[in-house]
Order: structure tokens, then C-alpha cells, then sequence
């Protein structure tokens, strides 16, 4: 009988274990966001990392968290406290924000029904052929998309509305599950109101850089370019 009460109470505790286990289970986000920059051992988020809506962020006393929202085109420098992340902007509780609102292709994207569950940036894609995002700064910050086998490592850039201008960059095999490559650290600089086309493997994307673009110094969110998804 005593055999019988404890092991009633074991299960008893196991299920209640699991089920607090998977309440805390995270739920599925659309990416609202970007980690342009943190400072914090609690944070539980990297450099470029994308977050989304709903999502807690732990920050310790003085830490330090930047953010660029895709669509609001939001800017935030976030100092301490809790942040909770929104779909255009963060609420922060017990710490610091600034905002400031910065050059961005707002956001022409969506996140595909059967990918709704996903959080990876592969989930991004933009909405149409016809869409020719625009960056803001003259070098790019690319987002390199997940190759397959056989797939080329080798991003081409070229322009084509006018004098000739050719990039061909080897893409580190470290980068073929998919990451970002910054033009700007090989300084790289594409000219101001030009148009070019990217490709790599069999991605391809045509896009614009403002015609006011000085210099390759910008917010990552003004010069993030995302490759359609194929």
C-alpha cells in the first residue's frame, strides 16, 4: 500500500515537473527585430540574432542592448532592466531606452505559412520578385541564405545600371548553414544610386543603394540585405 502511495506520488510530481517544463517552452516568434549589438551575460541573445515579439530580454545592471526593429525602422540603445520586445518597438522595465529612427527598407517581407513556426533568419523572404530593396549606406551587410550541397560559395556582386563594377567574394565554408558577411569590413563600397545584382549558389537578389549613401557606416538594419528566397 505504502509502495503504491509513493509511487502515485512520484508520478504525480513528474507530471507536474513536465508540465511546467512545457509551459515554459518558448513559443514560436516572427522576427520583429535585430540584435545590432549587446553587452550582457544574462541577455540570452547574440550579435544578429533576430527576436520577436513577446520575447523577454534580461538585462543586468548597466548592461547594454542595441536593437533595430525591420518594419518601424526603430533604432534603440536599451541600458539595464527587462526588455520586452514588440512588433515596432521595445517596453523596458527598470532600465534605460533611446530611441532614434533610422534609414531602412521597412521591411518588405513575410514569413512563409509553413515556416510560421520558425525563428531561423532563413525564415525571411520577400514578398515579391519586383521588390528592389534599398540600402542606405554603401556597404552592404549580407545576409548569406543556408546552401546546399553543391551550391557555390562564391557571392558575385555587379551592378547594372551603369559603368561597370564586379565583386566576386569567396564565401568561408564556415557560412554555408547560412550567416551575414559585411562589406564593409573589406571595404568594399558600392556607389551612391547604383543599382546592382547579388547572387550566390542560385540566389539572387536586385537591389539599390540610396542616393545619399556616404559611407559604409550606418545601422545594420539601413544596409541589410536579405536574399529572396528561392
Amino acid at each position: 500500500m505504502a509502495t503504491n502511495i509513493l509511487r502515485g506520488a512520484v508520478l504525480a510530481a513528474a507530471l507536474i515537473i513536465a508540465t511546467e517544463a512545457s509551459g515554459h517552452l518558448p513559443a514560436p516568434l516572427i522576427p520583429t527585430a535585430l540584435v545590432e549589438d549587446v553587452k550582457s551575460a544574462s541577455a540570452d541573445v547574440e550579435f544578429m540574432d533576430y527576436v520577436g515579439a513577446g520575447q523577454v530580454i534580461k538585462l543586468g545592471l548597466g548592461d547594454v542592448l542595441v536593437l533595430s526593429y525591420l518594419k518601424s525602422c526603430e533604432h534603440e540603445t536599451i541600458t539595464g532592466g527587462t526588455v520586452i520586445v514588440g512588433t515596432d518597438h521595445s517596453e523596458v522595465d527598470g532600465g534605460k531606452i533611446a530611441r532614434t529612427k533610422v534609414a531602412c527598407d521597412s521591411g518588405k517581407v513575410e514569413l512563409p505559412s509553413k515556416q510560421a513556426t520558425e525563428t531561423a533568419a532563413t525564415a525571411f523572404r520577400l514578398q515579391s520578385a519586383s521588390h528592389e530593396p534599398t540600402i542606405y549606406a554603401r556597404a552592404a551587410m549580407i545576409e548569406i541564405p543556408r546552401l546546399r550541397a553543391g551550391e557555390s560559395r562564391e557571392l558575385v556582386i555587379e551592378r547594372t545600371d551603369g559603368p561597370s563594377e564586379h565583386f566576386e567574394i569567396k564565401i568561408d565554408e564556415g557560412l554555408a548553414g547560412g550567416g551575414f558577411y559585411d562589406l564593409a569590413k573589406t571595404n568594399k563600397l558600392l556607389t551612391p544610386g547604383a543599382t546592382y545584382r547579388a547572387s550566390i549558389g542560385d540566389h539572387k537578389v536586385t537591389f539599390k543603394v540610396d542616393a545619399s549613401a556616404k559611407s559604409g557606416e550606418a545601422p545594420i538594419v539601413s544596409r541589410l540585405l536579405r536574399f529572396q528566397s528561392s
